[in-house]
């Protein structure tokens, strides 16, 4: 089934470049169970993007406030960055910084200073080749950066960044492993089984869906809870810069938690993430465990010739 991850590294990222073939990964069900895990409060604060740190600190102190036993605070896609993911390059250059740079330092400390893992949303981030990326980075209580995702699948043609080339997943301590996903990213497939693959028990969806097709992404976003077996958290920006509905859904694909309409809000819940190892192994409703199915299927998938996703090269 699933591989299982190094437990030294706190993040572990894959190329798009590297896969193996189903019938080669190990029986990995045990994982979960064989960790130390506890059930997690977190918060999707579906809150409109702020216009300084300053403005994003004053948020989350009071956030941390009013949800004191909250562990994991997660906020919407470009939440730092002025709330547009297509805004031409030019116009972001005041929000884009590369990793380590003042704005990385100071959500480092401000998640060491409330001792929460923080996952601010995604930002204009510069890469090392010189392009720039829409890219969401984990921070622990410890008040370090232990994942960065570089969007694998911008919203083209609208979204001027460039595309990143590795999945992320990440030991979110003793709470589980988490996969890091930004809003378009949903709408494939091949991304949430990846993520599911590489073994996280849940995947964090931020999003800015300003567009009708939000009614879309809530039913993709179950699919891929009960498809893959993990939970999935997708946290959307408020009226007017998106259209709300944040919603998180169990490795069942049952509905925890979710915003009706695009008001400002925070959603709380308390999800065990390891219960992404039951239903895998157990099968979900009982019934239908489709890890154990893959695992003893051997059949070719041509669309994927060479082991990347390049179907009209096929």
């Amino acid at each position: 089934m699933r591989r299982a991850l190094p437990q030294a590294l706190p993040g572990t990222r894959q190329s798009l470049r590297r896969r193996s073939s189903l019938n080669t990964i190990q029986r990995t069900f045990e994982r979960g169970s064989a960790l130390s895990t506890r059930p997690l409060f977190y918060c999707l604060a579906q809150h409109p993007p702020v216009t300084s740190l300053e403005a994003f600190q004053d948020e989350v102190r009071q956030l941390c406030a009013d949800y004191p036993a909250a562990r994991l605070v997660v906020f919407p896609e470009m939440h730092l960055c002025g709330g547009i993911p297509n805004t031409p390059l030019p116009e972001a250059e005041p929000y884009i910084e590369s990793a380590g740079g003042p704005r990385d330092r100071a959500l480092a400390r401000l998640a060491r200073e409330h001792q929460i893992w923080l996952i601010p949303g995604s930002v204009f981030e510069r890469a090392e080749d010189g392009t720039v990326a829409n890219t969401v980075s984990a921070y622990s209580p410890e008040g370090h950066r232990v994942a960065t995702y570089r969007k694998v699948f911008p919203w083209q043609p609208y979204e001027r960044t460039s595309p990143g080339s590795e999945f992320t997943v990440f030991r979110l301590g003793e709470y589980g492993t988490v996969g890091l996903s930004i809003c378009y990213d949903i709408w494939f497939p091949e991304h949430g089984r990846q993520l599911a693959w590489l073994g996280a028990d849940a995947i964090i969806n931020v999003a800015r869906t300003t567009t009708s097709d939000r009614a879309q992404e809530l039913i993709l976003l179950q699919a891929t809870a009960i498809a893959n077996q993990v939970a999935v958290l997708s946290v959307n920006a408020p009226a007017p810069g998106g259209r709300g509905q944040s919603i998180a859904h169990d490795a069942e694909g049952r509905l925890r938690v979710r915003s009706v309409d695009a008001s400002t809000e925070t959603l709380s819940d308390v999800l065990d993430l390891s219960e992404s190892s039951r239903v895998q192994r157990d099968g979900t409703a009982g019934l239908n465990r489709v890890w154990s199915q893959l695992d003893t299927t051997n059949t070719s998938l041509p669309m994927y010739r060479g082991g990347r996703i390049q179907p009209r090269q096929s």
